[in-house]
């Protein structure tokens, strides 16, 4: 049934008195981001924000230009998604057009955490406090909001255009989990802050912090040219004492990880710190296979390889690796189990992936995990560290100490970003601290050497189980001499090994 005219002005009249209703009630927080936060919104126990999060909404009207840096779990996206609907609605309200696009390091943080974060708080708002109706599903979308004045929207961080051709009187940049954005990025944002007559422009840049590089660094580091930007930095201390993270779980990341670690410095104390001279794999490198493997939304799932690390004592732990293509599918763990158990639970997945082949730790314990599932005929690969190899590095300059070397740094050179980086490694805590931990150096035969793992258990207060099974799971062993010449000379077959790539990988 159709609206008449009379109906159709009365609709518009009383579209017109809610949207001047919502004025007024919202005038008062236009420049007030922190009042808006606390007056406007039902947080949940009677709480609040906390006050860092105040005092970085609080400081985003006056210097316009705001960049922090914290540990993990301190309620950046939180107070993104605050400082967001803070500005649409009180823009909207004054009928000023506006627009807030939203970027980040990864199209995944996006749609997986920040977005969903507005519509969280959406949800809380007062809305009887707001002069008007809770948001519809045409105003609030799954990636953006649509008002009448203006829109927030979400944007992919590869191409600074889309940054570039936003354009309102009224503009918010968000950059979330910043450390990871291009500086032509950042760049392309710059027109709206150059002071045209009647504009506004915002811009809020988050991160926890990672290598001392990048736009996110400069910034947090003021180097010339950025003066105009205000560096905050949320402390552990800090998000101790608004409870956002516990001294039980910094305690935990130190145990896991190492106080000297990156991983610790990065994601506890919030702090930039690089890769060691001599650390075998950067973090960052570590950081971006975890990415590949949180947006690789359709993985392959056939298993062709499987790396064991059998334990070796009651306090570490059987990690087995299953490998699919180029990707550690997931990791499990197991403590306090024999060795008979151990071959039946690698013989079970081996028996449900048809020519998957168990790259095993051999030494020690784990040679009877391999005797049985050998007995069992599933095809196992026996790692031995310290054995000699005939590998060399890529650029054929260097050779390697032992197996052990030569299979960390075979994941090394495929992790480097510099070359096809198509790793994917799951967001294991415990699998990051165990890849960037070890170091390497060179022996004067020009051989590389990896630090022993002893010794990495020393620094590290366990066993480096899960890195170790991860690299067994790459590892490509060197071809028998005597075969290879079989093989040249045509008086015999590829090895079943050979069906997998000739690469380290």
């Amino acid at each position: 049934m159709s609206l008449s005219f009379e109906d159709l002005l009365l609709a518009d009249a009383f579209a017109e008195r809610r949207a001047e209703q919502s004025r007024k009630k919202l005038e008062p927080y236009y420049k007030d981001p922190v009042a808006f936060a606390h007056d406007l919104i039902a947080w949940p126990n009677e709480g609040g924000p906390t006050d860092y999060q105040d005092a970085i909404l609080a400081t985003l009207p006056e210097r316009r230009k705001v960049c922090v840096r914290s540990c993990h779990g301190a309620a950046k996206t939180c107070t993104e998604a605050i400082a967001i609907l803070w500005f649409s609605l009180t823009r909207d309200a004054a009928g000023v057009d506006w627009k807030v696009p939203t970027t980040a390091g990864a199209w995944r943080q996006l749609e997986k955490y920040l977005w969903p974060e507005v519509h969280k708080w959406a949800r809380s708002l007062i809305w009887h406090k707001l002069g008007r109706e809770p948001f519809n599903r045409s105003e609030l979308q799954v990636h953006g909001l649509r008002l009448r004045h203006g829109r927030a929207f979400a944007v992919a961080s590869d191409d600074p255009a889309y940054i570039e051709g936003a354009h309102a009187d009224s503009i918010f940049y968000v950059f979330d989990e910043s450390k990871s954005i291009q500086p032509s990025i950042f760049d392309a944002a710059e027109g709206a802050f150059s002071g045209g007559v009647g504009t506004e422009a915002f811009a809020l840049a988050t991160s926890t912090p990672g290598e001392p590089s990048g736009r996110f660094y400069d910034i947090q580091a003021g180097k010339p040219g950025f003066e105009d930007w205000y560096p905050m930095h949320v402390t552990l201390d800090q998000a101790i004492a608004a409870g956002r993270v516990s001294r039980e779980w910094a305690d935990q990341r130190a145990r896991q990880w190492g106080r000297e670690s990156s991983l610790y410095s990065n994601r506890v104390l919030g702090e930039f710190h690089g890769a060691d001279e001599d650390g075998l794999i950067p973090l960052s490198w570590v950081e971006l296979a975890v990415e590949r493997w949180r947006a690789n939304h359709d993985p392959t799932t056939t298993i062709d390889r499987l790396g064991v690390d059998v334990a070796r004592s009651g306090s570490n732990q059987t990690c087995i690796a299953p490998r699919a293509g180029q990707r550690i599918v997931e990791l499990r763990y197991s403590s306090h189990e024999d060795t008979m158990t151990t071959a039946g639970r690698v013989g079970g997945i081996l028996s449900a992936n048809p020519g998957a082949i168990a790259v095993v730790d051999t030494d020690g314990v784990g040679a009877g995990v391999t005797d049985r599932l050998r007995e069992m005929g599933h095809e196992t690969i026996a790692f031995h560290g310290g054995e000699k190899t005939r590998k060399q590095d890529k650029s054929g300059e260097l050779s390697f100490l032992n197996t052990r070397a030569a299979a960390w740094w075979a994941l090394r050179e495929a992790l480097d970003p510099a070359g096809e980086g198509a790793v994917e490694l799951p967001d294991d805590p415990t699998l990051l601290g165990d890849l960037t931990t070890p170091h390497w150096d060179v022996d004067s035969n020009s051989r590389i050497r990896i630090e022993g793992k002893d010794d990495i258990q020393k620094r590290l207060g366990r066993s480096p189980d899960a890195g170790d099974a991860v690299v067994m799971a790459f590892w490509q062993p060197d071809k028998p001499r005597r075969r290879r010449r079989m093989v040249a000379a045509g008086r015999l077959g590829p090895a079943p090994e050979q069906a997998f790539s000739t690469r380290w990988i």
